[in-house]
């Protein structure tokens, strides 16, 4: 893009300016986005664990799951009416994201995070007053839609409104608010599952508007990013807003680098048609493909239905739902790792370590279960066994949240132009909503059919992630994001799909160090 500077070794311009506590404050209240969807995957698995929620909305699972006297401990709580109602959020948030695309672009990030959380306050006061199983899927769809539009806005704001060298620390404020978020969910459970009286499943559904009061009042406070300000015809705001979150009136160079990008973006009137362009294909690639693998790492298995999970393997119904609430904790405290280390060690580092740390753990926990277990679903852990699988199944957690959970969201987001980066977050979100969809519909059956081999079988894709990563993702860290075409092109793979022609940069001269890529 335009201006003077030379690409540094690490990968891009180093941009004038500091972390402000303006733009640390926005970015913290933005990444609030996260806790809606937080929320939502802890509270979901702890619900359909209540008998009197079960009782009074799912009759006929509540009689099955009594009257089960098998043993099987593989096959207790298949049914897939249950399934749907907890996946059908899912389906919703896919299509949502779709339309918040064109909010996003035509009216601004903030709008989009407001939209999501408004829309999200109702689902949850429709959930938490539900008479009956229509009122529930209906509240259920809404939380869907609140999801879309928040995950599709939350981490392109986050990206544009960071300093590249801090992009992945603000960024995975995001992937925080959501462990915060499955963590509060889960602590909730634990103390309305002993509410008496049978009613403590609309506690826990009904404070799902909590998070949704944060984002939604909190966007109403939040400034556009330059990116969006300039997008949309405003370069005067653009500019002081820069200066503001720079904290520096040395703006010019990035100032000019946004506007030669937003130039670029104004030439593409459908964006859709223009990201499956061969020389977007690096960016489209993983788009499709990290969410996708996101899903299949397995850990929407221990976070969905650890509960249920935790049950199934042995343990009481307390200690269950306390089971669930250690790995929330871990999740919560390993993705600080990944918050302090993503943009010095880089994105590809974690990605590799956290891919074998899981690997490891979910070939040990499928062993574990095997041993007890065997095929036939028959037996018991002892107190002290039981201990090993959830201290493997926190290893595994913590190799995720400093890994494939944050990266998962980071990455995607920070990698597109602007001329199509509402769309190519929509394709992020909408991957990673279906296959979350998929998974949750088919896990019950998948754990009764294939028993502890479904630990092999996310272990096996968890190989294939990781081998991806090693030879098809360069380093982004600290390149700023209107550069980053630079790193695809100097890829040894992607670099192919980039004609000279497709490299609008001023004056940029192209010093990328090749070996910083693949470090």
């Amino acid at each position: 893009m335009a201006g003077g500077a030379i690409v540094n070794t690490r990968g891009g311009k180093d941009y004038p300016g500091k972390l402000t506590l303006f733009v640390f404050l926005t970015c913290v209240v933005a990444a609030t986005g996260g806790l809606i969807f937080g929320y939502d995957i802890g509270i979901s698995g702890g619900v359909t664990s209540m008998d009197s929620f079960l009782e009074k909305f799912f009759p006929e699972v509540y009689r099955k799951e009594k009257s089960d006297k098998s043993t099987n401990q593989y096959c207790k709580f298949d049914s897939q009416l249950l399934t749907t109602f907890t996946s059908s959020l899912y389906l919703a948030a896919l299509i949502a994201s779709f339309f918040a695309s064109t909010v996003t672009r035509t009216f601004g990030r903030k709008w989009s995070m407001f939209g999501g959380g408004l829309v999200f306050l109702i689902g949850a006061a429709l959930n938490g007053a539900a008479k009956n199983v229509l009122m529930l899927i209906l509240g259920r769809i809404l939380l869907g839609v609140g999801v879309g539009f928040a995950n599709q806005s939350v981490p392109v704001y986050l990206s544009e409104m960071a300093p590249a060298r801090l992009r992945g620390m603000l960024n995975i404020g995001f992937q925080l608010m959501i462990t915060i978020g499955i963590l509060a969910a889960n602590l909730i459970n634990y103390g309305t599952s002993k509410i008496e009286g049978g009613w403590g499943w609309r506690v826990s559904l009904a404070l799902a508007a909590v998070p949704a009061g944060i984002i939604s009042l909190g966007a109403l406070f939040l400034p556009d990013t330059p990116n969006s300000l300039i997008e949309r015809g405003h370069p005067e705001e653009a500019k002081h807003m820069l200066r503001r979150i720079r904290g520096t009136d040395d703006i010019d160079e990035e100032y000019d680098d946004l506007v030669a990008a937003s130039q670029e973006s104004n030439r593409v009137k459908h964006p859709w048609a223009n990201i499956v362009k061969r020389k977007y294909r690096p960016q489209l690639t993983m788009t499709i493909l990290i969410p996708f693998f996101q899903q299949l790492t397995g850990i929407n298995v221990i976070m969905f239905y650890a509960p249920v999970l935790f049950k199934t393997i042995g343990f009481g119904d307390d200690a269950s739902l306390m089971s669930a609430v250690i790995t929330g904790l871990v999740n919560v405290f390993a993705t600080f790792v990944s918050i302090f280390t993503a943009d010095k060690l880089g994105r590809r580092k974690l990605f590799l370590q956290g891919g074998c740390q899981m690997l490891v753990c979910q070939i040990i926990v499928g062993t574990l279960i095997a041993i007890k277990f065997g095929t036939s679903g028959e037996g018991h852990f002892s107190k002290a066994y039981a201990a090993f699988v959830v201290l493997f199944i926190c290893v595994y957690v913590a190799g995720f949240a400093w890994s494939w959970g944050p990266l998962g969201w980071l990455v995607p987001s920070e990698i597109f132009p602007l001329e199509i980066r509402s769309a190519g977050q929509s394709i992020n979100v909408s991957v990673n909503m279906l296959f979350t969809f998929v998974i949750a519909q088919a896990f019950l059956a998948m754990l009764c059919h294939m028993k502890f081999g479904l630990f092999y079988f996310f272990g096996g894709w968890v190989l294939i992630m990781t081998i991806f990563i090693a030879l098809f993702l360069p380093e982004t860290k600290n390149v700023p994001i209107e550069e980053m075409i630079l790193v695809w092109k100097a890829h040894w793979f992607w670099g192919k799909f980039i004609a000279d022609d497709d490299i609008h940069v001023g004056n940029v001269e192209m010093g990328i160090d090749r070996s910083k890529i693949y470090a």
